[in-house]
């Protein structure tokens, strides 16, 4: 191939995850290429949408149109306070109603089994059970099963798969972390009180794992500004990831020559 295969680890975020999409533009504008993508979280959703084929153009038009309504399913809280069905679907249709090994690139999505506390990747099967399973915020949405099990938020258990990257077969990791904590005195309901808790979480969890040191280049988009539960401000958030990845592209250049040579 005379360079390396790349692999793209998406984190989770939520509505900060839309920063996603401006990476994918910037890399894919400097012909950096993108071999295999893993995703957790808001990273499986918008990495799914474009392993499955979706083009950039059409994401952004779709980015820059989405709604809460899009997935607000209530229903009698037991496991959780929205259904999923809406979102499922949502996905089944803009991932081509594919299953994952008939993607484009290959694609991998980490959620959360509940029942056992591990970790579960998914690369194969429904691309819309696991991306629904990889986005069930514990608490917000109903836990996904999946062949009798409950999955919950990728982003519990690993807010930025690099090491899931590196697993599919990765010689070059580009990571893209964008649910940083902020500290944020809005806390008006029950499900900005789960969503904060969950940041802090992830946020305590990705320093002790020390997530950037296994990357090769690590991409953090400046949104911690924006609300990662309402789902305003898209644009903005999109284009902060395109500021980011441009900001990164010299250094992730450097890195790809300097692993030819070696």
């Amino acid at each position: 191939m005379g360079r390396p295969t790349i692999g793209l680890a998406l984190g989770s975020g939520g509505a900060r995850g839309f920063s996603h999409l401006g990476v994918l533009k910037v890399l894919q504008d400097h012909d950096i290429p993108v071999d295999m993508i893993a995703g957790s979280s808001m990273g499986a959703l918008v990495g799914s949408f474009f392993a499955a084929g979706q083009k950039i153009d059409d994401l952004y038009k779709l980015a820059f149109t989405f709604k809460r309504k899009y997935y607000l399913d209530f229903t009698v809280p037991k496991m959780g306070f929205i259904q999923g069905k809406r979102i499922k679907e949502y996905i089944r249709l803009f991932t081509f109603g594919k299953n994952l090994e008939d993607f484009e690139l290959p694609m991998s999505i980490v959620a959360t089994d509940l029942y056992g506390g591990a970790k579960k990747v998914f690369t194969t099967g429904p691309a819309s059970e696991a991306v629904r399973a990889s986005i069930a915020i514990p608490g917000i949405f109903v836990p996904e099963k999946i062949d009798g099990r409950l999955y919950i938020d990728g982003g519990v258990i690993d807010r930025v798969p690099v090491s899931v990257a590196k697993e599919m077969g990765a010689d070059f990791v580009i990571a893209v972390d964008c649910a940083h904590f902020d500290a944020d005195p809005n806390i008006n309901t029950i499900y900005d009180v789960i969503t904060q808790s969950i940041d802090i979480m992830q946020d305590e969890l990705a320093t002790v794992m020390g997530v950037s040191s296994d990357t090769d280049v690590m991409i953090r988009p400046d949104v911690s500004k924006y609300s990662s539960r309402a789902f305003t401000n898209i644009e903005e958030i999109v284009r902060a990831g395109e500021k980011a990845a441009e900001e990164c592209i010299k250094e992730i250049q450097t890195k790809l020559s300097e692993w030819k040579e070696s």
